[in-house]
């Protein structure tokens, strides 16, 4: 079957949206499944979602490689999230997403944590699902962990370099396999920090961009805005953190040409 793989964080995943009802299964009403019902994989192949909430770039390629690795695929979109959040293989745990990987914020620190409940504030179940991830996260020694690498290690350079990192992986990999895809971005700090180009900030990262196939990307709008400040810019409607059912429905309408430029692409 030519399968069309979705991969990202919440945005993807559709968190908060109409038909998501306990957080467990991907919603049928995101930008992603829009595109897979207007592309022509729709009744000859499968749409496997491998975005989960909270998850941040290493893992978004991470899963798609897994994915794209057991099923025949055709086309790949994903939506890469914020620079902030770590993949990190942790020693092996029975409540370790059945591997050993743990995907960690900012929001799993102490402070943190209060910062997400008040967040988080007027849907129970994202409150519900964040009590069992942090007492999975206490139980597997995730937590402390967390605690420690945001207090001593985790800084925005580190975070540009990983996520820029599996992003050029990914890409490499998918034009190897002769895979069709399409990239997009959830938060344009991936790529900015305010008015400046985090590639401005010394040769490496300028050397390390120019390796990513920008052809391949979606922005929205000027400054490589991301789908969350566009949703935000226009007054979309929001549940507690994540844009509702019409900003999907027409963040898919914007992206559309440009996703048959790209079905259509050689490289």
């Amino acid at each position: 079957m030519n399968n069309f793989v979705a991969g990202g964080c919440s945005f993807t995943f559709g968190h908060e949206l109409s038909d998501d009802k306990d957080g467990k299964s991907p919603s049928k009403l995101t930008w992603a499944h829009g595109l897979f019902d207007r592309s022509l994989l729709r009744g000859k192949g499968k749409y496997i979602c491998v975005a989960r909430p909270g998850i941040g770039n290493s893992a978004i390629a991470r899963r798609v490689f897994n994915a794209i690795s057991t099923n025949h695929t055709k086309v790949v979109v994903v939506m890469w999230s914020f620079l902030s959040r770590y993949d990190w293989a942790m020693p092996r745990h029975a409540k370790l997403e059945q591997t050993r990987w743990a995907s960690i914020s900012p929001w799993d620190t102490n402070a943190g944590n209060e910062e997400a409940f008040r967040t988080i504030a007027g849907s129970e179940t994202q409150q519900e699902q964040w009590r069992i991830r942090q007492r999975g996260f206490e139980e597997t020694g995730v937590k402390p962990f967390a605690e420690a690498i945001y207090k001593h290690a985790a800084n925005e350079y580190h975070e540009i370099y990983l996520s820029w990192k599996s992003i050029i992986w990914l890409q490499n990999l998918l034009e190897k396999k002769g895979i069709k895809y399409f990239f997009t971005l959830a938060d344009n700090s991936l790529f900015y920090q305010e008015m400046t180009h985090h590639r401005e900030q010394d040769k490496f990262l300028e050397n390390l961009h120019k390796e990513i196939n920008l052809d391949h990307w979606f922005f929205f709008g000027e400054r490589c805005m991301g789908f969350n400040q566009w949703a935000n810019l226009n007054d979309y409607k929001y549940g507690t953190t994540h844009p509702l059912d019409q900003a999907h429905k027409d963040a898919t309408m914007l992206m559309e040409k440009d996703f048959y430029k790209n079905l259509l692409r050689n490289k």
